[in-house]
């Protein structure tokens, strides 16, 4: 694990906010000017493929940015706002009941829950009226 890597990592894990690629790397310039695109994306890449990262794909909020966050056991869902692009979590013990309940009826062997929810976030929908 190279230096960068390193930082990289560090980062997704730290990150109180869901980040892109692009967001990613702006941060780690801060730290490190010399890091570059490239090593971002070969990062990525590699925590992926090594199952330690989750790629979000958040109903293309903003075009087809991808966000990244370090993988835990912990299930919960995504709630997207439309209007600010905020990205937050939210945990339930109804998701544990729900996987059960599934694979009990189906039969099925679930390994991972994805719940993704859009609509608009407190700020928001306060702002609008």
């Amino acid at each position: 694990m190279t230096p960068q890597r390193r930082l990289l990592v560090g980062i997704i894990q730290d990150s109180p906010r869901h980040l892109d690629a692009a967001g990613l790397l702006e941060v780690a310039r801060k730290q490190d000017a010399d890091i570059d695109r490239a090593t971002v994306y070969r990062t990525i890449a590699l925590l992926k493929g090594y199952g330690l990262i989750d790629e979000l794909d958040l109903m293309h909020i903003e075009g087809e940015k991808h966000y990244y966050e370090a993988k835990t056991n912990r299930e919960h869902c995504h709630m997207a706002c439309f209007r600010c692009g905020a990205i937050m979590e939210y945990a339930s013990s109804s998701f544990e009941k729900l996987k059960t309940e599934m694979a009990a009826q189906s039969g099925f062997q679930i390994r991972v829950v994805r719940l993704e929810v859009g609509g608009f976030c407190k700020q928001c929908r306060k702002a609008a009226h």
